[in-house]
């Protein structure tokens, strides 16, 4: 093995541990950490040692549980302002929610999944999955197929490698051929509608953020359950989240965003 990856092991192993950390949602402990980690329990207690020394994890001595430590918030915080759309579509978001009355999300595409980085809740709010932070499949809600479908060619066959296509509803399009038929007809209509597909009573229409040049920087969407609407009332909104999406992407325009 060279010597540069055996560094690189080393960091991808400190950021798997950091990610099952993040994933508890709360202090977990060693014990908690070592079952189904894939790693010794030596080289668990080494890694975790290292990250609480680089500020990256905080160790409750007395309770013995691990958390996200303060440099690493400092970190997202950079992350967030350099990187995610957030700070730039606040306005827009503001001006859709208030307009729709509905839920109003905000993503980017990560590795081949569905990033949400904001969201404005309804003016009756309603449980969903989404929550900003949160990461879903792309290949069955609406800001995830709008997003795949502006995808040049080759990230779009890297992204599809990475969906699971496991069925989560009776709607939900389970294999690449359905979901390719899905992302042609939203290019041809410029949005995507969640008929179902990842949770029950969810519905949503979903337009993508795509620069003059047409790339792809994110998506937004207008989001409402069953029990209060249909896709027939959620496609009246389509000109208004094409028009914040639009601008968006304008102010967005000259800023060097990952790219999916």
């Amino acid at each position: 093995m060279k010597q540069g990856d055996a560094v690189d092991g080393t960091v991808g192993k400190a950021l798997d541990v950091l990610e099952r950390v993040a994933a508890s949602g709360k202090p977990v402990r060693f014990a908690e950490l070592l079952e189904g980690s894939a790693f010794p329990k030596a080289t668990l207690y080494r890694l975790l040692q290292t990250l609480v020394r680089q500020g990256m994890l905080a160790l409750d001595a007395d309770l013995g549980t691990y958390s996200l430590g303060m440099r690493l918030v400092r970190l997202a915080h950079g992350a967030w302002a350099q990187s995610s759309l957030a700070p730039l579509a606040r306005p827009s978001l503001d001006r859709l929610a208030a307009q729709t009355g509905e839920t109003v999300h905000l993503a980017q595409l990560d590795q081949g999944q569905v990033l949400y980085v904001d969201k404005r809740h309804a003016a009756r709010p309603v449980e969903m999955f989404s929550s900003a932070g949160k990461v879903g499949p792309a290949y069955c809600t609406g800001v995830g197929k709008a997003m795949l479908a502006y995808l040049p060619e080759a990230a779009l066959e890297a992204a599809l490698t990475r969906q699971s296509f496991h069925r989560f509803t009776d709607t939900t399009l389970d294999t690449p051929r359905a979901l390719k038929a899905e992302l042609q007809a939203i290019r041809a209509r410029g949005h995507a509608l969640d008929r179902e597909e990842h949770e029950p009573g969810i519905i949503c229409i979903a337009a993508p953020v795509l620069t003059r040049g047409g790339r792809m920087l994110g998506a937004l969407s207008v989001t409402t359950t069953t029990a209060r609407g249909n896709l027939e009332g959620l496609e009246r909104w389509a000109d208004a989240i094409k028009q914040a999406a639009a601008e968006i992407a304008e102010v967005a325009e000259g800023w060097q965003f990952p790219q999916p």
